[in-house]
């Protein structure tokens, strides 16, 4: 399975940015959809998640400003991000959690990363 993400760029600092995020390939289920960021110098942590039920968590420093959401008819995750900070800077993934049939184990795979500059 290949993840693909686009949407990152330059935004001023209160701007707002979305991310998507395509998965292609055969999967039996997409379990878990993730976003993630790696600011420089700092560990990758966990931004956003969504499960297939419905289960939406968020990091608390994006809380009331991030949107996770999906469509799960084209298995694409979106991000918005409004009232961006410049510590927000950041290479933004998107990770999924999958099974290629059901009787196999979760996997998981990762996107490419996008480029998102909070600056002015």
């Amino acid at each position: 399975v290949q993840l693909q993400a686009f949407g990152g760029g330059l935004v001023q600092p209160g701007g707002f940015l979305r991310l998507s995020c395509a998965a292609s390939g055969s999967v039996f289920s997409i379990n878990v959809w993730g976003w993630y960021r790696q600011a420089p110098g700092k560990q990758r942590e966990l931004v956003a998640s969504i499960t297939n039920s419905g289960m939406i968590s968020y990091a608390d420093s994006v809380k009331g400003r991030f949107t996770i959401s999906r469509d799960n008819a084209k298995n694409t995750v979106f991000l918005q991000m409004n009232s961006l900070k410049i510590e927000e800077t950041a290479v933004y993934y998107c990770n999924i959690k999958y099974r290629r049939v059901y009787y196999e184990a979760l996997s998981t795979s990762w996107g490419q990363g996008t480029l998102v500059t909070v600056s002015s």
